[in-house]
């Protein structure tokens, strides 16, 4: 991915999750993002090093990815 711009609709179908889900997950900073005029905003490079980031507290808790 480039660095990208995506919105809250682009990123729910990225990470295959509802919208309202990764609504509530910014909001609560869960996941990286910015509101530009109230709308959420997220730079599709900060997504890549997020799911990065979660691999290993997955491993951990025994997840399979």
């Amino acid at each position: 991915m480039t660095d990208d711009i995506l919105t809250i609709k682009e990123v729910a179908e990225y990470l295959r999750i509802k919208e309202k889900t990764a609504y509530r997950l910014a909001a609560e900073g869960k996941i990286p993002g910015f509101k530009v005029g109230g709308s959420w905003r997220f730079r599709s490079t900060e997504i890549e090093k997020w799911i990065d980031e979660q691999k290993p507290a997955n491993e951990a808790k025994g997840a399979r990815l």
